[in-house]
């Protein structure tokens, strides 16, 4: 089956598109929430009611934080999600192994998995890491400055504004099964997550930015 590709210069492989694309690969966003803190309020918060918004108590307890890293699959809009005690090159490893110990990726022709900059992936060291131990695995990370091309960045802003705002939580072991719970709520409608700014609008905006710094360049000269 043929199908339309992007190359990315960091790894020089074929990224498959949403068009036409083969059975046997699979595209994960992988992104991370480090430090989330478990905060319980000094008195409880008062639920909305008729013409009056939820009561939030201002003070509160901290009561530790955990991170967490999630695993989208973009294309069958399947979430993995694990709850660490810190990020890193260990807990994101951990992330891998999950999901390439499951089908369909650990019999996947190949499987790529779309990473920003940050420490726990970053550089070429990473590429080499992931493809030793998962030869399937095709590492790509996103431009410097824009990780907002990570769609997992999406699907960890809904968990922010779903199931961790507000901020009322007794410990940390309420917080990750508060996380857990949501995973599983959520999957049961999710569908993929649809880019509205498409290549052709990516290639006009480059093209007027572009015509725009021509004049300033010239007077500068």
């Amino acid at each position: 089956m043929c199908f339309r590709v992007e190359v990315h210069l960091a790894t020089n492989e074929p990224i498959p598109d949403r068009v036409d694309q083969r059975q046997d690969e699979y595209v994960v966003s992988a992104e991370e929430k480090p430090s989330i803190q478990a905060v319980a309020r000094c008195h409880p918060s008062l639920a909305s009611a008729l013409s009056r918004a939820m009561r939030v108590e201002h003070e509160y307890r901290r009561n530790g934080t955990l991170s967490y890293m999630a695993a989208w699959d973009v294309h069958r809009a399947k979430v993995f999600g694990r709850c660490e005690s810190t990020t890193g090159i260990g807990p994101f490893e951990r992330l891998v192994a999950q999901v390439m110990t499951q089908e369909p990726y650990a019999s996947a022709q190949r499987v790529f998995w779309v990473v920003d900059n940050g420490s726990s992936h970053r550089g070429d060291p990473s590429i080499q890491r992931l493809r030793m131990a998962w030869p399937k695995a095709v590492l790509v990370h996103t431009p410097v400055h824009a990780s907002w091309l990570n769609q997992g960045e999406i699907y960890l802003s809904i968990v922010e504004r779903k199931a961790l705002t507000p901020k009322d939580v007794a410990d940390i072991a309420a917080v990750e099964q508060r996380i857990t719970d949501f995973e599983r709520h959520y999957e049961l409608s999710a569908k993929p997550f649809e880019w509205k700014f498409a290549h052709a609008d990516l290639s006009a905006l480059m093209q007027r930015l572009s015509a725009e710094a021509q004049p300033s360049l010239l007077s500068a000269a």
